[in-house]
């Protein structure tokens, strides 16, 4: 068995204390039956990284978090390795000016969608950030989002993306995160009965910014897929904050996972490492493990250093502090040989586990199908 029950709550890897704390607050709830944590939990606001929570008959929007819908998707292209290695600086070059990274950042070429003739923006007050997220459709965005080229251990390319539904998310989840009463300084999360009108707009919102997440996702695979003269031969493509309404032990509940990934027998999903180590295409297991897993995965190796701690502060355009150093990132990813355009020393791989490590807590819930080893790497400075 590779969990360890804390109080009946199973916990994949090393327990972090803040973490399970966090975890056994949502539990209290009396809508809240049953919930799980994922080797690569750690802290997050009020509902920790890494953490699934199952509600009978409710839904929790600082479950499902502020970066609703972020998640992952991956392409296998038909091009070759040689080609790709190759062109590489120029690849990552050409997606630097063709792709908006960046935290507020909008595509000058944003596209069309018929996601914006929704009827669901009809909603208060959906429909005054419309304009924002039709101009920031198909952008990265800052923090640990990404777009990575892979070669896989069969020499095959793929093409990796992660990031969610941007400011239009970020702006759902604050609007009703206060219109139920929550407060900054919670650490017990906002619980909504489904059958009230609020849970009922924000379920259609959240459902809205899945699906614009998707089609962002799915925009910037196009296009770069499109630049590099290749085409698309698989795709793999989740959410891992987000709710789904599952059955679970005879019972249809509703599981909140929060930078977790759903990880269903014979599901396949994409899961990525830091920025200088591995990712994995993996499938999920029929096991009693998973079960107890609530069917769930983890979304990437886990966070063992903060951002502030990592970075520092930055004063009048200067640099106090920091454990990590821009010089350690990038010699991490030249002895790896890996090209990286942009990033930051709080997104450096030494702030995270390494992906093999937290894998091998889940072994009985998932199976490692593909390993893809990263070549160029593209994040927001």
């Amino acid at each position: 068995m590779t969990f360890v029950l804390h109080e009946s709550i199973p916990v994949w890897g090393i327990p972090n204390t803040n973490a399970l704390a966090q975890l056994k607050n949502c539990l209290e709830h009396e809508r809240a039956v049953a919930g799980a944590l994922m080797a690569d939990h750690h802290l997050g606001y009020i509902q920790p990284i890494g953490g699934i929570i199952a509600y009978e008959d409710a839904i929790s929007p600082t479950g499902v978090g502020y970066d609703i819908a972020c998640g992952n998707k991956a392409v296998r292209l038909d091009i070759s390795a040689e080609e790709i290695r190759d062109n590489i600086s120029k690849i990552l070059k050409d997606i630097t000016k063709n792709i908006s990274f960046g935290v507020g950042g909008t595509n000058k070429n944003a596209p069309e969608h018929d996601l914006f003739h929704d009827n669901t923006w009809k909603i208060k007050p959906l429909l005054k950030w419309k304009k924002l997220a039709a101009n920031q459709l198909g952008t990265i965005g800052g923090g640990n989002h990404y777009v990575d080229l892979f070669v896989d251990n069969k020499n095959r390319i793929w093409l990796g993306v992660h990031f969610g539904s941007r400011g239009l998310g970020y702006h759902i989840a604050t609007h009703y995160i206060k219109e139920a009463g929550g407060k900054p300084n919670d650490i017990y999360p906002v619980v909504l009965d489904v059958n009230d009108n609020l849970a009922q707009d924000y379920l259609a919102a959240m459902k809205l910014a899945g699906k614009y997440a998707y089609a962002g996702r799915n925009w910037v695979c196009n296009k770069i897929t499109s630049m590099l003269g290749a085409n698309i031969l698989e795709e793999i493509h989740n959410h891992h904050n987000y709710a789904w309404y599952e059955k679970h032990n005879h019972k249809h509940l509703w599981i909140v996972r929060k930078g977790a990934t759903p990880a269903h027998p014979q599901q396949k999903c994409f899961i990525g490492g830091s920025m200088g180590d591995i990712s994995v295409i993996v499938k999920g297991l029929d096991s009693l493990e998973s079960k107890k897993a609530l069917h769930s995965t983890i979304h990437g190796a886990g966070r063992v250093i903060s951002r502030t701690k990592a970075a520092g502060k930055y004063r009048s355009g200067k640099r106090i502090g920091g454990t990590i150093s821009y010089n350690m990132m990038h010699k991490w990813m030249k002895d790896k040989n890996i090209h990286l355009e942009g990033g930051s020393p709080d997104e450096s791989p030494h702030c995270y586990r390494r992906l093999e490590d937290v894998l091998e807590y889940h072994n009985s819930t998932i199976q490692v199908t593909d390993t893809l080893y990263p070549v160029g790497v593209v994040m927001s400075h």
